[in-house]
């Protein structure tokens, strides 16, 4: 009898021995384990992006240790799939990156923008890059579809890259495209310096712009009426992004909906962060994040992120020229939609050239117009799939 339990005991513990997660695990387990420990660390000790990249290395974290947290419905016994599958679930129908353009709509001054339009000109010289990394993409193999999902990327815009993945039916690459737009959002103070100031002369870094001009509380009223009117007339398609995020910025700026406003800015934003960043984070298990097509992806999205960059620092070197010196061609690195770290990062560079240089608001016009650009980017390449 003795002998039976000791038995019985040896085999519940080697039972639960074996269903720990040290008998279950890859090597690329532990490589992506690696990794969520080197992104919390970038996020929690160095700063960049926190909002973002905590939830999302938190996700690559559990799923790499339990995989079943992102178990497709159909694959589960008992029909019930894992926690963050019903959270990814959100992303594939373009609900959370819909949310999230609400929020940003609600947390962001467009008077910057209204104040000098010609901003919305470097806002589309750095979508230059998106157009670039879709030709790339086909070149090395991927369809056109896919290389569509994957050139949004270059607008480091993670809800855009995710929607369009969703509409595109690409979701089979939705998991590296929204790591890599977030990763690329989060890494802009540590890319995008180094491209500025080759690109840049000293003298140009140091030139101070004019200050902006008030922008009348009508103007900011009728601006997200004008902009939505006349860009989903031209492209239906991207009522979803330009919608909400307008919708967000009248909450903002009407005076009349102040409760409306404060939660798209503040408790509705965040739990589509927490939704969206751990579903995103999930979707990097090492089977489906170690392969070739996705190393090609990040690749292909920090080319289409470089390129942006440098289309719009350029473009900004044009416009100093023609204004005779007037612009800051750093402020044309704003382009790109990472809302508001390009446009941190064109002051800090220009800081850096002249300690009395402020060029965060001018900054700022590029960088909410690279937002609405990034989302036209992505309703032209609807358009041209007939979505």
């Amino acid at each position: 009898m003795h002998g039976v339990n000791m038995d019985y005991v040896l085999n519940t513990l080697n039972h639960l021995l074996h269903q720990t997660a040290f008998f279950n695990l890859s090597w690329g387990n532990y490589v992506m384990i690696l990794v969520a420990c080197i992104f919390l660390y970038l996020a929690i000790r160095k700063g960049y992006e926190p909002l973002l990249l905590v939830p999302i290395a938190f996700g690559m974290l559990l799923v790499n240790m339990y995989p079943d947290i992102m178990l497709k419905i159909e694959d589960a016994e008992n029909g019930v799939g894992g926690l963050f599958r019903y959270f990814f679930l959100l992303d594939e129908w373009s609900i959370l990156p819909s949310l999230i353009f609400l929020g940003v709509g609600a947390m962001t001054d467009f008077g910057p923008l209204i104040a000098n339009p010609k901003s919305f000109l470097l806002g589309a010289a750095a979508q230059i890059g998106i157009f670039a990394a879709y030709l790339m993409a086909i070149i090395v193999g991927f369809n056109d579809k896919a290389a569509a999902a994957i050139s949004i990327i270059g607008g480091a815009d993670g809800p855009t890259s995710i929607f369009l993945c969703g509409k595109l039916g690409q979701t089979e690459y939705m998991g590296p495209i929204a790591v890599a737009a977030y990763s690329y959002m989060s890494l802009v103070p540590i890319i995008q310096p180094p491209i500025m100031k080759l690109l840049t002369t000293k003298k140009e870094r140091e030139i101070k712009m004019e200050q902006l001009r008030p922008v009348t509380k009508l103007e900011k009223i009728l601006f997200p009426i004008i902009v939505t009117i006349v860009v989903v007339l031209i492209l239906p398609s991207t009522a979803p992004l330009i919608g909400m995020l307008m919708l967000g910025n009248l909450f903002k700026e009407c005076g009349v909906v102040n409760q409306l406003a404060e939660t798209a800015s503040n408790a509705l934003m965040y739990i589509v962060v927490i939704l969206l960043g751990t579903s995103v984070g999930a979707t990097t298990s090492a089977e489906e994040f170690l392969k070739k097509e996705t190393l090609l992806i990040v690749f292909l999205g920090l080319v289409a992120f470089a390129v942006g960059t440098a289309a719009g620092v350029l473009f900004g070197k044009i416009m100093c020229k023609l204004t005779g010196g007037k612009v800051n061609p750093l402020i044309g690195s704003a382009g790109v939609s990472a809302v508001p770290m390009a446009a941190r990062v064109s002051q800090k560079v220009g800081a850096e050239a002249d300690p009395t240089n402020f060029l965060l608001m001018h900054a700022m016009g590029p960088n909410v117009a690279g937002v609405i650009g990034t989302a036209v980017a992505a309703g032209v390449f609807m358009a041209i799939f007939g979505i």
